[in-house]
């Protein structure tokens, strides 16, 4: 496996850990001037805005992190595929 490919689907793992641990986090009170949180929403945020561009909120869900998750898996299993 090449350089880039592995430093791509290290990248789309770490993602999707840190999508997963906002979600999980948003279901807490939590409060808003901490500097991880604040630090979590900036890496985040940049994936997750265009996504809820496109797909609006159900109701008061928010898919766009499963959305993200699944299409960082897919960047993963296919830079993992080269």
């Amino acid at each position: 496996m090449n350089f880039f490919a592995a430093f791509v689907e290290i990248l789309c793992q770490v993602l999707t850990i840190a999508i997963f641990i906002r979600a999980i986090i948003s279901w807490f009170p939590v409060e808003p001037g901490n500097r991880l949180i604040a630090i979590l929403y900036q890496i985040t945020e940049p994936i997750l805005e265009p996504i809820r561009k496109i797909i609006p909120r159900i109701g008061m869900m928010d898919i766009s992190p499963l959305v993200a998750i699944i299409t960082l898996q897919i960047i993963a299993m296919l830079f993992g595929l080269l």
